[in-house]
């Protein structure tokens, strides 16, 4: 994969960076287009360091968009290995960021909007722990997980009037993770199409404030019990 642009990078006004956050735009998008989700997010936690990157990839349908991967003759049978390709760079990427600002994996939230959620829902699955968090708005698995993460809180966030990736796929894999006993939330905006809308940038900042993550309640459980 080609080398990635990073057209958004705000770092604290002051001292180091004590979260990172990660946002993956949709296809045919641009980093720009997250920037109402990474303002929230930077007035909601300004100690954090946000990034934002162009996808390496020239749109299909030209123009200045850009793609993560093509959706051109895209298919059940090509899907997976599409989106596998793209992982093997951007896994790097993302582990790399945070050695060069100093944010653990815990402290690491990882975004993204339609391609952009479908990438960072496959990296948290691939990739356990990689980030404390995933905000994927707009997209879904491309396979359900055999294991739900341990280590990451899967926040699903859908308009119900998306027709480009029905909700129906994020409600089908938060009731997959419960299953599993994994920690995931679901927020689903009546009326709302296939759009980073504002009720669901507040529906996340709403998690990352008051979700506390199913291990963190494990942990204190087993300490109580041992204690």
């Amino acid at each position: 994969m080609p080398a990635m642009e990073t057209p958004i990078e705000w770092l604290p006004a002051q001292g180091a960076p004590e979260q990172l956050i990660v946002l993956l735009h949709g296809w045919g998008g641009r980093a720009v287009a997250m920037l109402p989700l990474a303002q929230a997010l930077r007035a909601a936690f300004p100690q954090a360091a946000l990034l934002a990157p162009d996808a390496p990839h020239a749109h299909d349908e030209g123009g200045r968009g850009r793609q993560w991967y093509s959706i051109r003759d895209l298919g059940p049978a090509n899907w997976p290995a599409r989106v596998a390709a793209v992982l093997t760079t951007l896994e790097p990427w993302v582990r790399e960021q945070q050695r060069r600002l100093g944010v653990g994996p815990a402290a690491t939230a990882l975004g993204g909007f339609s391609q952009g959620a479908i990438l960072a829902l496959a990296l948290a699955a691939q990739s356990d722990g990689i980030a404390g968090r995933v905000l994927a708005f707009g997209g879904r698995y491309v396979a359900l997980p055999d294991a739900a993460p341990r280590h990451t809180t899967v926040h699903l966030f859908h308009g119900g009037a998306d027709a480009v990736i029905p909700p129906s796929g994020s409600r089908e894999a938060f009731e997959h993770l419960a299953a599993l006993q994994g920690d995931a939330t679901l927020d689903i905006a009546d009326g709302v199409g296939h759009v980073l809308h504002a009720a669901l940038i507040d529906c996340a900042l709403q998690r990352l404030r008051s979700h506390i993550p199913l291990r963190t309640w494990q942990a204190a459980l087993g300490a109580a019990s041992r204690g």
